[in-house]
């Protein structure tokens, strides 16, 4: 018999395969390797011992967010430090048993701000994706993201080096940033460009603003998914359309309840977006700057709504479908979900 329902205990959600689609790589620099890329590139940072920077990165709100995300993007200076911290995300990967991620990274902020060469940019993350198969056995592939407040000229740097590194494990172009003043159609072109190559499109939309949001990021980007997408919650024809045409969310709980989408973990759409039929999956978004894993947002998730070891599974499920893989390698996912459930 089945006893799924009956295993959602911390110690099971800790050690079951994982997936996780939406996470930053910069926002997921741990204070302990941002101190020694700070120490190795001489950047002053706001303290220079692991306890007091610890205390730093806790999450206020917004205004320290972006003080703690552009400090770590500051001391990213070479390829070689683009390799060093995908290598130490993807440790704490494995300690999770995350076994796959689809890991969004903004290539351009790393060329602007130090001129690393996008080229030495893609060969670093595929040496670090590599190493994380041959040693760890985990895996990754990567979203480029556009910011949203670049102009539309600089948003098609990212758009091309998507199209020209897909076979380099670059897999879709994002969207991310500042959506209240800076909607999907700045970067329209962009998006048409990825769209005729095949590639796929995943933008952040229906986080800060509401279904108007997604709305747009659906006419302008079809996407592929939708980063966060919450508050599609607010517009019933909204979720029966992600609902009829199978486009998953990627839902991060509690980046939404640090940055007051939600006041309250129970105030949250989560269950009632899974009960109406969307694909959700979750994540973990920022997790050094929020300060939580993935293993912690399930933890979470069970904690506020009750959730069973069959609707954990679904929701582990719904992200294999939803990662963009091959069909053998979505078989392989599922399988290794569905195995150690049945267990």
């Amino acid at each position: 018999m089945n006893s799924a329902d009956n295993k959602a205990d911390i110690g099971f959600i800790r050690a079951m395969p994982k997936i996780e689609l939406h996470v930053h790589l910069e926002g997921a620099v741990q204070p302990g390797v941002l101190l020694k890329l700070a120490e190795k590139n001489n950047i002053p940072l706001p303290c220079s011992n692991i306890d007091d920077l610890k205390k730093w990165y806790t999450f206020e709100d917004f205004g320290k967010f972006l003080e703690v995300y552009f400090k770590i993007c500051q001391c990213i200076k070479s390829a070689d430090d683009i390799e060093y911290i995908l290598r130490e995300f993807l440790k704490g990967q494995k300690e999770q048993n995350i076994i796959y991620s689809e890991i969004t990274y903004t290539a351009y902020a790393h060329y602007l701000q130090h001129s690393i060469k996008i080229e030495d940019q893609i060969a670093a993350l595929n040496r670090a994706k590599e190493w994380g198969i041959s040693e760890l056995g985990v895996d990754c592939n990567f979203i480029l993201d556009i910011p949203r407040d670049r102009s539309p000229e600089e948003g098609l740097h990212t758009a091309e080096w998507v199209c020209k590194y897909s076979d380099r494990s670059v897999i879709a172009l994002g969207l991310g940033g500042d959506e209240r003043n800076y909607p999907p159609s700045r970067h329209a072109v962009s998006f048409a460009g990825v769209r005729d190559e095949n590639i796929a499109a995943i933008p952040h939309a229906g986080e800060t603003l509401g279904p108007e949001s997604v709305w747009e990021a659906l006419e302008i980007c079809s996407p592929r998914r939708i980063g966060h997408g919450v508050r599609a919650i607010e517009d019933e024809k909204l979720v029966e359309y992600l609902a009829e045409n199978e486009i998953a969310i990627e839902v991060c709980p509690s980046s939404n309840i640090c940055l007051k989408v939600y006041k309250t973990m129970r105030e949250h759409p989560l269950p009632l977006l899974a009960e109406k039929g969307v694909k959700v999956t979750i994540n973990s978004d920022d997790p050094a700057i929020f300060g939580v894993s993935l293993t912690e947002e399930f933890a979470r998730i069970k904690e506020a709504f009750g959730f069973s070891g069959n609707d954990i599974r679904g929701f582990l499920l719904n992200a294999a479908e939803a990662a963009i893989v091959s069909e053998e390698k979505r078989k392989f996912l599922s399988g290794t979900i569905n195995s150690y459930f049945q267990c």
